[in-house]
């Protein structure tokens, strides 16, 4: 790739490399001179259990650090058992790894109907949400998958068949294919309105992003611990995110679907498009269920979201747009750009082509100098479109999950060249 030239820099004055294969050490800084000591050993909470996530925009905890959501707590697991598994930890990790798979299973499952409960109080240890919701066992699957690998834990690679079984079994649509969503506490479908959980939207909603999410907890599973009984299930979801959720007259998706998978009206939301791309592309390197065949058109889902979603001005990804049209929702949030940086250095390896690598670039470029605040730690929420940053640094959504990974994913991208040219057929 010819050098590019340099990038300007902004707020933080962060200098970025001119080619992808040199920013290695800037990923490292962001990921243990950032990330990593914003939550940890301070997360750890030796009294009640289980993460103190709850953060305010400067990192002070909030009045709601008791409460512990399934989705925050178990992508935690999953953050410190994989930074163990890349070398990018050490015993000190597994041990906070451990400790929040100790909570996830005395605290959080539930021992009369199984499956984790949405949201407990750790202060009385009583559930405060106590409905099954697919979205919530996702990440519950990918956080005890990775950590029975990495830790050797016979009990947890066990613990994890029953969850995949158990989910597959209450959730799956065989008519129609897909899961079902949410369920009450003994898994008996939702009725009436869905609130409080992912967005509002009729019981019986199925979602681009939640049966994204459960792809990717399958293939950890199916990958680490040879769940080989799951791969039927990849291949289904793998067909359904290429082609159900896609309007593929604009090469983009869109999220709230009726249970025959006909789409409900929707904007397309960059952030969750860039990553599927690089979830199916490494989804196909690692178990081989997605069809390298389906390159060109995770290619053309990513050049849509750069066509309408990518600011060519400052650089980063916007929130969201009708499909096929500009951007209207113009904040730029935390994960959608580290998201999109993990696709871009993928397809710029996976491919070759030198508009992938300015991307990541550009994004990182981005992220680098504006949203990491490297005075108080951390990654900001979402930057609004007059420059101010906004939001709290931790809750039941934000941990270290997005961010974390991504400085993983593309050090293990740019170091050890697993996604090196002539990975996949170019079709």
């Amino acid at each position: 790739m010819r050098r590019l030239p340099a990038v300007s820099t902004r707020r933080a004055g962060i200098p970025v490399p001119a080619c992808p294969e040199d920013t290695a050490p800037l990923l490292r800084r962001m990921l243990h001179g950032n990330c990593l000591p914003f939550w940890y050993p301070s997360c750890i909470d030796g009294d009640l259990g289980g993460y103190r996530l709850a953060r305010d925009g400067r990192g002070r905890p909030t009045s709601a650090d008791w409460r512990r959501c399934i989705v925050t707590q178990a992508r935690m697991v999953w953050f410190f058992s994989r930074l163990v598994a890349g070398g990018h930890g050490g015993p000190e990790h597994l041990a906070a790894a451990a400790h929040g798979y100790r909570f996830l299973g005395d605290r959080m499952w539930d021992p009369v109907h199984g499956g984790f409960y949405w949201s407990v109080d750790a202060r009385s240890g009583r559930p405060e949400q106590d409905a099954k919701h697919l979205y919530g066992q996702s990440f519950a699957l990918f956080a005890v998958s990775r950590y029975a690998a990495v830790s050797g834990d016979g009990e947890a690679a066990a613990f994890a068949r029953t969850q995949a079984r158990l989910v597959h079994d209450a959730a799956h649509d065989a008519v129609h294919g897909g899961y079902f969503e949410l369920f009450t506490r003994d898994w008996q479908p939702w009725t009436g309105m869905e609130r409080d959980f992912l967005s509002e939207v009729p019981a019986g909603t199925k979602r681009y992003n939640t049966h994204l999410h459960w792809f990717e907890a399958l293939v950890e599973y199916v990958d680490l611990l040879g769940g080989d009984e799951a791969r039927p299930w990849l291949a289904e979801l793998a067909g359904i995110l290429t082609d159900r959720v896609v309007r593929h007259e604009h090469a983009a998706c869109t999220d709230a679907h009726r249970p025959d998978w006909t789409p409900m009206p929707g904007l397309t939301n960059y952030g969750h498009d860039v990553e599927a791309v690089w979830m199916l592309r490494d989804a196909e390197r690692r178990t081989g269920v997605v069809g390298a065949g389906r390159l060109g058109a995770h290619l053309a889902l990513f050049d849509s979201a750069m066509r309408w979603g990518w600011d060519e001005r400052h650089g980063g990804f916007f929130w969201a747009g009708p499909p096929g049209r500009p951007a209207t929702m113009r904040g730029k949030d935390w994960w959608a750009q580290a998201e999109a940086l993990v696709c871009a250095l993928m397809l710029y390896k996976e491919t070759g082509r030198e508009a992938y690598g300015v991307c990541y670039l550009r994004t990182l470029d981005w992220i680098a100098n504006v949203q990491v605040d490297w005075t108080h730690g951390e990654w900001h929420r979402e930057i609004a479109p007059n420059g101010r940053s906004v939001g709290d640094k931790g809750d039941g959504w934000k941990a270290a999950y997005h961010n974390g990974r991504a400085m993983m994913m593309c050090l293990a991208c740019l170091i050890h060249e697993a996604f090196g040219p002539g990975s996949y057929s170019l079709v």
